[in-house]
């Protein structure tokens, strides 16, 4: 394969995968501690608004874009072997991680918050809030540790390079 793939198709998988890894960070030190200290209906009706505009082309192009490009990346580097390599497929294991967290757990959390109607006609707020909140917290935690893993592995693969 051309070195400008290799260099293209890593290069792309750092830039998606810090992307994603930003974003999940940015909830967990900023976007959860906040709505934590505010009533039942404002954290359910903000993450009920916010999981509908999260699914757009800037996210998913990034989210699984990251997933496409480490693959590529990785193949890419298949005949070479080497330190670039093993960083390559240590990210691709952790975004998995990501990704099968993302997948199974988060999403449907966010599918059932969805499920609970309109946070006006939800009876009570403060029991929704209660199998979502820490659950969800704690999962997005595990894919923001994850997705930096990936991150810092790209980064690694990239320093290899030289």
């Amino acid at each position: 394969m051309p070195e400008p793939i290799r260099t293209a198709a890593l290069a792309g998988a750092t830039l998606t995968t810090g992307l994603v890894a930003g974003l999940f960070f940015a909830y967990t030190c900023s976007v959860m501690p906040g709505l934590g200290a505010t009533d039942d209906r404002t954290l359910i009706g903000a993450m009920q608004s916010i999981n509908r505009k999260i699914l757009n082309g800037w996210f998913l192009t990034a989210f699984l874009g990251a997933v496409l490009l480490l693959a590529v990346a990785a193949a890419a580097h298949l005949s070479r072997g080497g330190p670039v390599l093993f960083w390559t497929l240590a990210a691709l294991v952790c975004y998995l991680v990501t990704v099968g967290v993302t997948m199974g757990l988060n999403v449907p959390l966010n599918d059932r918050l969805e499920a609970a109607g309109p946070v006006d006609r939800i009876g009570d707020l403060a029991e929704v809030r209660a199998w979502f909140e820490a659950s969800w917290v704690r999962w997005n935690l595990v894919r923001t540790v994850s997705s930096v893993a990936a991150l810092a592995c790209l980064i690694a693969a990239l320093l290899a390079r030289r």
